[in-house]
């Protein structure tokens, strides 16, 4: 016969509430943990996670909806906050949906079928409506990467703006003039934020933009590819190339390979991301390096609090954490203020 909560309680002579308090993550003292959990391997004991969702309304789980899998940046993220709710006593479910809005207002659907307890989302969607069923539960949302214009909710960011300034600022002040940009779709809130940084470093020095030299890609890295080969085309005086994402920088390397030109001598190159990649390259690639463990612990951390708050979503007071990037300097980008 199965083991039950009151022959754990027999055993470790403790009472049934403090049992509970463990077994649904509670505060238990340390002592008592050690004789629980002796207990639970003495006995055999399995919790039935089913029923004790039903009583409870809590199943321990939390839906993580990301829009590529197959991308580093969301992968390091997902890692993070897997790391920080195991430590807590939930399991996450991933959902991938290939950056497509409906298969991301499935994944939304599923997950709400499954009962979990919140969701930490990176959209797609800039309407956040896979997401408004969701919020009608009560249940925590916490947004990462990207904010949804006219929807409250907690959400962990990047200062995209800021990081996209720096880097061009960096290149202006190596002498570049005319500088390329391989920005991201133009719908996406990241690729708006890292567009307006591109432009506010023109503006401060009152270089107007050319339009020529910015490319809406796809984030991906064939799009980096077609990018930087239609940047390359169109501007012959471009000395210069920023590119807001990951994939994309490996498209642009590879485009700059194919193409026979030479980095840093016929143009220079800032990247974004992944510093196992840009040693790689050669010359090492300078780059724009995002706080990716520190977005997973605070949108973990902040998914804890509202789940251990229970608050309803018309009380709270919504968090919007903004971390600041790093430029990580390698040898890829020349200056030419001498030339």
């Amino acid at each position: 016969m199965a083991a039950t909560m009151k022959d754990i309680a027999r055993r470790t002579g403790l009472g049934l509430a403090t049992i509970s308090s463990y077994f649904n993550g509670g505060n238990v003292r340390e002592k008592n943990r050690i004789k629980i959990e002796e207990a639970i391997e003495e006995l055999h004991y399995e919790v039935n996670e089913v029923a004790r969702g039903l009583k409870t309304n809590a199943t321990r789980t939390i839906g993580v909806v990301i829009p590529e899998l197959d991308q580093i940046f969301c992968t390091q993220i997902i890692i993070g906050i897997e790391d920080i709710l195991r430590s807590h006593g939930y399991a996450t479910i991933v959902c991938d949906c290939r950056t497509d809005k409906k298969r991301e207002k499935d994944a939304v659907d599923f997950l709400m079928r499954k009962r979990v307890d919140g969701i930490i989302s990176m959209p797609v969607d800039e309407t956040g409506s896979h997401l408004k069923s969701f919020y009608k539960t009560g249940k925590p949302v916490v947004l990462i990467d990207r904010k949804i214009p006219g929807i409250s909710s907690d959400c962990v960011l990047v200062d995209n703006e800021k990081a996209a300034e720096r880097a061009v600022d960096l290149l202006f002040e190596k002498g570049h003039r005319n500088i390329g940009l391989i920005g991201g779709p133009r719908e996406i809130y990241t690729a708006q934020e890292r567009l307006r940084g591109y432009c506010n470093a023109h503006k401060k020095r009152s270089i107007p933009v050319q339009e020529s030299l910015v490319y809406h890609g796809d984030y991906t890295m064939q799009g980096g590819v077609r990018a930087l080969e239609d940047l390359v085309k169109r501007n012959p005086h471009m000395t210069a190339v920023f590119v807001v994402n990951y994939e994309m920088t490996m498209g642009a390397v590879i485009g700059v390979n194919e193409l026979g030109i030479k980095i840093p001598r016929e143009l220079s190159l800032v990247g974004f991301d992944n510093r196992e990649f840009a040693r790689a390259c050669s010359p090492r690639l300078t780059i724009v390096t995002q706080p990716t463990q520190q977005i997973a612990r605070r949108a973990a951390e902040i998914m804890l609090e509202r789940l251990d708050a229970g608050n309803g979503v018309e009380e709270r007071n919504y968090i919007t954490e903004k971390l600041q990037t790093e430029i990580e300097l390698g040898k890829s980008v020349r200056d030419i203020r001498e030339i």
